[in-house]
Order: C-alpha cells, then structure tokens, then sequence
C-alpha cells in the first residue's frame, strides 16, 4: 500500500473535508453513497458536533509533551466520512495537533467509500469502521494506526449493542459519552500512541 501517494494525490485539508460536508449537504446528499433521510440527518449533527468540538477542545499537556518529544516528520491520514458519528466527535482534535506543531506533522483526509482497498487493509472487527487515523513516517511507511474509537468506548459500545437493538438509543449513549469525556480519552490513547515515535 502506497501511503504517502494516497496522502500527497487524494488527500484533502480538514478546511476542504468541512466544506465538501457543507457543499453535499446544500446539495440534498452526504459523503458516500446513501443519501436517504438518516444519512443526511446524522451528517448535520455531525457538521454541529465538530463546530463545538472545534471550538472547545484544547490539546492536554500530555499529548502537547509528548507530540514535542517527536523528532521526524509524519503525515497523518485519516479515513472517514461525513456521515459518521464517532469522526465528528474525533477528526477535530487533529487539525490541533498540527497547528500545534506544523513542522513535524502534516494532515489529510480521504473518504472511506472512496477508498476501499485503504479501508479494507484496516478492518476493525472485520467492518470497515471509521475513521481510522494512518500515521505514515518519512519512508512512506505506516507507523501506527488508531481509530475507530477509545477502548474504552469501543468495549461499552459492544455491551450497548448486546441490549438495545435501537441504533438511535445505542447513537445517544454513544454520543453522551462523547460529550461527558470532551475528547480526554482519544487524546490519552493518542498520547500513548505518539509516544512510541522518534
């Protein structure tokens, strides 16, 4: 798998990625290839949970040491979607980090159903849950890969699923969640990832 040819030529910015959401939405469509009425319901809750995310969150001291102690150069690929709710509550945290530090780390973003073979290579639990967050060193090799969610959400999740078959009521409790922790866990597992760089 060419990482960094998919980075350099298929690679949008976070400003591009939220503005092809916009664009689709103004449209009647989403990212991807469904376009019913959840889809697009699910894209706009998507678009105002990264407008707060955006505006709130702010990189711990751990994950701020740690990204200092890094000493190449990386890009960050991520895979995702409009649509998809653990991306929004997610894909926001990264343009941080890079803003943070610009000159070890570029980022860009490529949508799942457009890239399956990517997406495949990185099956979660045999599906192709996003987003997944490609980390690619200097030689255009992977060094890591994170996502689709903390741990720890990904374990109640599966007991969620276990008693409700609801998708909206299993939505709700994944997003209050989100909203209780205010990204502390994806950055603490980002944190332990980075740290293994050079």
């Amino acid at each position: 798998m060419n990482y960094s040819n998919i980075f350099v030529n298929d690679g949008i910015s976070y400003a591009d990625y939220r503005s092809l959401i916009d664009q689709e939405l103004k449209s009647g469509r989403t990212t991807g290839g469904d376009h019913s009425p959840d889809m697009l319901h699910y894209t706009k809750m998507n678009v105002q949970r990264m407008n707060r995310v955006d505006k709130t969150v702010q990189l711990t001291a751990g994950l701020t040491e740690v990204l200092a102690q890094v000493r190449g150069n990386y890009q960050i690929l991520v895979v995702t979607e409009g649509w998809c709710g653990d991306a929004a509550q997610i894909v926001p945290v990264l343009p941080k980090i890079v803003a943070a530090f610009p000159d070890k780390f570029e980022l860009k973003f490529v949508l799942r159903d457009q890239h399956h073979s990517l997406i495949d290579a990185h099956l979660t639990n045999g599906g192709r849950a996003i987003p997944a967050v490609l980390v690619i060193d200097e030689t255009g090799e992977l060094v890591f890969k994170w996502g689709p969610r903390p741990q720890v959400l990904q374990n109640l999740l599966k007991g969620w699923k276990a008693e409700a078959t609801d998708m909206k009521v299993i939505a709700e409790q994944l997003h209050g969640w989100y909203a209780k922790d205010k990204t502390l866990t994806t950055q603490h597992e980002l944190e332990k990832a980075f740290s293994n760089l050079d």
